[in-house]
């Protein structure tokens, strides 16, 4: 499991920046033990979120989601930014490789903001699209969504995301990373920190004028 830790990583280190820099912020790290036991859900299970949503489990495997999901809605109360790192699909790895960070948002002032930071401090990220097209494949029969689609994973990464804009809080700014974690030596790849931790100084110094 350390390569799927490293959306956790990534966002650990970020908020230890913002922590030097004493900016306000509030770290949700969804932290769950990944194994069997009389607990564990199981296929074709129905689980209700925070929210009130509900979600049958099409695949055990996309477990990610599941657990960011409920973080996703703990970052309620005002405005602001949610910005979640999470190693959650392996489309996202198969589109991009390793050293370009994937990311998605519905705001497009933000999005141009990360993607301009990250070619400054050479953190190279692409944004990718939150296709409403997509979203009916993820309806579920019996519940309100599906965990994954039923048509074999076609644009993985994409329903991804669009599984977890379910879950963000109204009147939040909100980006996804879905990252890799690890290069093609195994070594720790922190997609998309030295880009956020601009855009957020940046952002920062305009909101003090």
């Amino acid at each position: 499991m350390k390569k799927d830790m490293g959306g956790g990583a990534i966002a650990t280190g970020l908020c230890m920046l913002l922590k030097a820099s004493n900016f306000n912020f509030e770290l949700i790290l969804p932290v769950v033990e990944n194994m069997i036991n009389g607990e564990a859900y199981r296929l074709g299970d129905v689980i209700e979120h925070d929210n009130g949503l509900t979600t049958e489990v099409l695949n055990t495997d996309a477990e990610g989601r599941l657990i960011l999901s409920d973080a996703l809605c703990w970052a309620e109360g005002g405005d602001g930014y949610v910005i979640d790192f999470a190693t959650l699909t392996g489309a996202a790895r198969v589109a991009l490789g390793v050293e370009v960070g994937m990311y998605f948002t519905d705001d497009d002032e933000l999005g141009e903001r990360i993607y301009r930071k990250g070619l400054e401090v050479k953190d190279p990220v692409w944004r990718m699209p939150l296709y409403e097209g997509y979203e009916k494949r993820l309806k579920g029969k019996i519940s309100d969504l599906t965990n994954v689609t039923r048509d074999g994973g076609l644009g993985g990464a994409i329903t991804a995301a669009l599984y977890l804009k379910n879950f963000v809080p109204e009147k939040k700014k909100w980006v996804h990373f879905d990252v890799n974690g690890m290069d093609e030596h195994g070594m720790g790849e922190a997609n998309g920190l030295r880009a956020c931790w601009e855009v957020i100084k940046e952002i920062v110094e305009e909101e003090k004028k």
